[in-house]
């Protein structure tokens, strides 16, 4: 059964928020879409979280320009300087997720279909044990770096990390991306605005590589058995939600950025652990 127009913009609010706040969206997600009765594999809800993605990478990008024109464009030398170091990690992310997938799947799955490594990961205690992770890797950051003002700009060491962790936080649902990556920045020593900057300047380059990866998902869907699948009547209401993730990323962004700037960002991760808490406790009463 498909979503409703009141689940779309739900779903939205609760993608915008979730995505770009260091609390992972795809755990909240999974939790909206259980509490709703809402099949996460089906096609309908591939397009959705196609539609929602976008949403959040314009807001990401509406925030972020002025940022990015003043750091990344306001020089040649600079511009290479930042397309080599978001290379880099790009690079790194890529081949740790692509080999951490491939692991899971032909080892701890034994080589089954890739539906079972989704259903894997949408384990709710598995959400809860990352999203625990998350929280304790903020925490951390945020003790450590408490007594820091400023740090220095990302250099490419640095970037090699924050793109090797990103590159853990594919596979492993509730281990938030933009907490995990702006956190292990800050441990290597990157101021925290500059950190921020950054990982969201990655999540726009691997944001496209995430849509088409479900837009692969969604044609494959289109030739199964039970035959083909019509989404014509889910893009209105999904420009719906897509709008409504673009304005719920830009307030989360704006949470985001005077939280870190000012010395709370240790309170995502009290977040992250409690919400943890109430995820596993959940799973583990078979909801």
């Amino acid at each position: 059964m498909p979503p409703t127009l009141l689940q779309i913009i739900l779903l939205g609010l609760v993608q915008g928020a979730a995505e770009l706040l260091p609390v992972s969206s795809s755990a909240h997600v999974i939790v909206a879409e259980k509490l709703m009765k809402l099949d996460p594999a089906s096609p309908e809800m591939t397009f959705l979280l196609v539609m929602l993605h976008t949403g959040t990478m314009f807001a990401v990008i509406a925030y972020f320009w002025r940022s990015w024109r003043e750091t990344f464009f306001s020089s040649t030398p600079q511009f290479i300087d930042a397309v080599k170091k978001i290379a880099v990690a790009t690079v790194c992310t890529l081949v740790v997720g692509g080999l951490l997938e491939l692991v899971i799947e032909k080892v701890v799955l034994g080589g089954s279909q890739k539906a079972e490594m989704e259903q894997l990961f949408s384990s709710l205690p598995l959400i809860a044990g990352a999203l625990f992770t998350a929280g304790g890797l903020i925490i951390w950051s945020a003790f450590k770096t408490i007594k820091e003002a400023k740090g220095e700009d990302v250099t490419l060491p640095s970037s090699v990390w924050i793109g090797l962790v990103q590159g853990i936080c594919i596979p492993f649902r509730g281990l938030s991306r933009s907490g995990s990556t702006i956190s292990v920045g800050m441990l290597a020593g990157v101021g925290r605005r500059q950190a921020e900057v950054f990982s969201f300047a990655l999540a726009v380059v691997l944001t496209p590589l995430a849509i088409a990866k479900e837009l692969l998902r969604l044609l494959k869907s289109r030739h199964e058995p039970a035959g083909p699948v019509h989404l014509g009547h889910l893009l209105q209401p999904g420009l719906i939600g897509m709008l409504c993730s673009f304005v719920a990323g830009l307030l989360a962004l704006v949470w985001l950025s005077r939280w870190l700037e000012s010395g709370r960002w240790r309170y995502f991760g009290y977040y992250c652990i409690v919400a943890a808490g109430v995820i596993f406790a959940l799973g583990a009463s078979g909801f």
